[in-house]
């Protein structure tokens, strides 16, 4: 098909940026040049050789009203048409090491989306053009690309134009190409509003995604939208319900990352205060403990514990939340795993085994919290010269403090401080986390008997 309307390349197609070029500033899936737009429009149609169909576009992208009404108005543009758009990609695409001396290269590709004028209006949030286009006829179900004009609007929080879709008969419970009904589009907080819309025109809260099984309620707790999960549990959604992976929505949010300013720990509440279940487990066994602590969410943690999670349960790989915190530690280390680790340990759970301890150096040297903690959780634990070899040269130097007094205990006994506190734990057991605190003792004292880390071992 011969592009209509206009062409402008940065770079042409087909050409490949190998790592040495310019190209190799740009992640993958970047966008280069500018979009080349190809209509859809049935060639026989009287207008397309006279339809200023980049004008139209640039019209809807940008919300020229003026400009859409003027070429719908006096060209009679088609308000239903199909534009084709074609964008130039940065991919990397795998090649011999014989041909390139590397194992790939950079090239352009050309990638095709398909859109409707409603979709576009939709998109960039331009009610008016949307309201101008549905009065013209426009077909609100019309989706070209795989995903409607409803969707587009959900997907960007653009309310006003929920608002006009619905009303315009577009039908809320409309999959995408992908299985996804606009509900499940709804995952920003500006688009609680579209939620609303969606179901006050008869939206099913508890429709699962074709692919994942997701429910709305998945989609609020992966996003950490309260406001939307509150709306979904009024609306009746329930509260366990499973995706595909045998994912609750508790389990779900505990395996978020903590971030600044999000509602994970209004969300944890309001989810537990309608009954979900803090021991609901997925297809792998996992439970919401073990999701925290893989995401080294302290605070979802120490949550779960209070509401009697088990901090010895396994998954069904073996793995105890103990196994997940320790392996989040050194992808993590910005989050303070060893508030994790600590939390665990202070509710009882069980040890690695002493002669693992190297396995734990090895993994997590470059979060020495994480092991002073967990090696001052055992009265005795045999230091060998294998620890040294465990450390990197230049993490022992980083952490050189740290390391020194923790070798410094190869063939020695323990302090009578370390001994005495051991002593203590045992005696409190799995109570150690709320019976300390209830001691007769100096603040430093107490954080010392729960394994608060000091930056050196004694």
């Amino acid at each position: 098909m011969e592009p209509m309307g206009y062409k402008s390349l940065a770079t042409p197609p087909g050409r490949t940026c190998t790592p040495g070029s310019t190209g190799m500033s740009r992640a993958p899936g970047a966008g280069t040049g500018k979009l080349r737009i190809s209509s859809k429009l049935d060639p026989e149609h009287p207008l397309a050789p006279r339809a200023p169909i980049a004008r139209f576009y640039t019209a809807l992208v940008t919300g020229d009203l003026r400009s859409l009404q003027l070429l719908t108005e006096r060209y009679h543009q088609d308000v239903n048409l199909v534009f084709e758009i074609s964008k130039n990609q940065l991919e990397w695409q795998v090649k011999s090491q014989a041909s390139y001396g590397l194992s790939g290269l950079w090239a352009l590709e050309e990638r095709l989306e398909l859109s409707s004028p409603l979709c576009l209006a939709a998109r960039h949030g331009h009610p008016d053009c949307l309201r101008h286009l549905l009065r013209r006829g426009a077909d609100p179900s019309l989706a070209p690309g795989g995903e409607a004009p409803l969707h587009q609007a959900c997907l960007g929080g653009h309310s006003d134009c929920v608002e006009l879709l619905l009303e315009y008969r577009a039908q809320p419970n409309v999959l995408s190409e992908r299985g996804t009904a606009p509900l499940h589009l709804c995952t920003s907080r500006d688009s609680l509003r579209c939620a609303k819309l969606l179901l006050l025109h008869g939206a099913a809260v508890e429709l699962p995604s074709e692919v994942g099984g997701d429910t709305a309620l998945h989609v609020a707790a992966r996003h950490r939208l309260c406001h939307h999960a509150r709306l979904y549990l009024r609306r009746r959604a329930r509260v366990d319900a499973r995706n595909a992976r045998q994912e609750t929505a508790l389990g779900v949010l505990c395996g978020q990352a903590p971030a600044q300013d999000d509602h994970s720990l209004q969300l944890f509440q309001l989810l537990l205060n309608h009954g979900a279940d803090v021991e609901a487990r997925d297809e792998s066994w996992r439970r919401p403990l073990h999701r925290a602590c893989g995401a080294a969410n302290a605070e979802l943690v120490r949550l779960l514990l209070r509401r009697g999670a088990d901090a010895n349960a396994i998954d069904y790989d073996g793995v105890s939340p103990l196994g997940w915190a320790l392996q989040a530690a050194a992808s993590r280390p910005e989050l303070r795993p060893h508030l994790t680790v600590q939390l665990l340990l202070n509710h009882g759970s069980q040890r690695i085994w002493p002669s693992a301890f190297v396995k734990v150096l090895k993994s997590c040297a470059a979060v020495p919290e994480v092991i002073e903690v967990l090696f001052n959780s055992y009265s005795q634990i045999p230091v060998s010269q294998e620890w040294r070899e465990a450390v990197p040269q230049e993490l022992f130097q980083q952490h050189r403090a740290f390391y020194e007094s923790l070798l410094g205990l190869a063939g020695t006994a323990r302090s009578l401080q370390h001994l005495c506190r051991a002593a203590i734990r045992a005696h409190l057991g799995d109570k150690c986390h709320c019976l300390i605190p209830l001691l007769p003792l100096p603040r430093a004292l107490q954080e010392f008997l729960l394994l608060e880390p000091r930056g050196v071992v004694l």
